[in-house]
């Protein structure tokens, strides 16, 4: 068996992340998806709350084809001993895949082997980017899974942004 994890804050979940996931998916038996700074909602760079992390991509990955487990990781604020507080939280798995390279530099560290995967159209395809189009009112919504628009549309997730960025009026 073999098990790989991947981490993201997923603010929100995208086609990239899909892209990735997807590739993954053929390179391991299962894959431990780790929500990260779980914790964080309701603010401009982190608005949706883990559950609802949890709804866009389980859904986005319902068809998957390779079992995946989706588990919010709250941040400890220590990186010496992060990679502890991840392998407490989750399934055992054999490798990391992130591109991130504070996460890199951390599971290297604890003896865990790590593979960068490929990014798929980063300069659209990230959070920071889909976030500023909902503020800015610009075309977003190729940019994600359409199970995400749908959480999105369930929780009024734009709305929520927009409100939320305004700050004190």
């Amino acid at each position: 068996m073999k098990r790989g994890f991947y981490i993201g804050r997923f603010q929100p979940y995208h086609n990239g992340h899909q892209s990735v996931l997807e590739h993954i998916a053929h390179e391991v038996d299962e894959i431990v998806i780790g929500i990260g700074s779980a914790q964080l909602s309701h603010m401009t760079d982190n608005p949706f709350m883990a559950g609802e992390r949890v709804l866009m991509i389980t859904r986005a990955l319902a068809s998957l084809g390779c079992p995946f487990y989706v588990i919010p990781i709250e941040d400890i604020q220590r990186n010496a001993l992060w990679v502890a507080h991840v392998r407490s939280m989750t399934p055992p798995f054999d490798l990391c895949y992130s591109s991130n390279p504070l996460v890199m530099q951390l599971f290297k560290e604890a003896g865990i082997r790590v593979q960068s995967p490929e990014m798929y159209e980063r300069e659209t395809l990230s959070g920071t980017e889909i976030r500023r189009r909902m503020l800015t009112d610009e075309p977003w919504k190729s940019l994600v899974p359409p199970e995400v628009i749908q959480v999105l549309d369930e929780i009024d997730g734009v709305g929520r942004l927009r409100q939320i960025s305004r700050g004190d009026q």
